[in-house]
């Protein structure tokens, strides 16, 4: 058993390769194989947001607060609040972040295979934020 105490593990700013806008994430786990299970507390500041991107087994969001935008490829941007939880199947590109004037947070939870949980691709427009 491991117990990460609150507090004993900083945040980190999100890679500005995969980022738009101010992000910080907080880790809560990643598990030791056999196990795959990636969870943390992304931060997003009004208008950040990630990038395009995939995962090999699917995502899970679970908006904690604020307001955010999440999007599938060749879709509009859809509104999500707190309590709000959302699953993007395997594989399907898709962004998410804060809505344009309110920051938003949440718990991103996916399973890696072979040590990667995502696929990184080209950063979101501001026309495709836009909708």
């Amino acid at each position: 058993m491991i117990i990460h105490k609150a507090g004993s593990r900083p945040s980190q700013r999100a890679n500005p390769d995969y980022f738009t806008g101010e992000v910080w994430q907080d880790p809560i786990i990643s598990a030791e194989a056999p196990a795959r299970l990636h969870a943390l507390t992304v931060h997003f500041a009004p208008g950040a947001r990630t990038a395009w991107h995939t995962h090999p087994l699917g995502q899970t969001l679970h908006v904690t607060q604020g307001a955010g935008l999440i999007c599938l490829r060749g879709e509009a941007p859809k509104a999500i609040h707190p309590g709000d939880t959302v699953w993007i199947p395997a594989d399907v590109e898709h962004w998410h972040g804060a809505a344009p004037h309110m920051a938003m947070t949440h718990i991103a939870m996916q399973e890696a295979v072979d040590g990667s949980a995502a696929t990184w691709l080209e950063q979101v427009s501001d026309a495709d934020y836009g909708g």
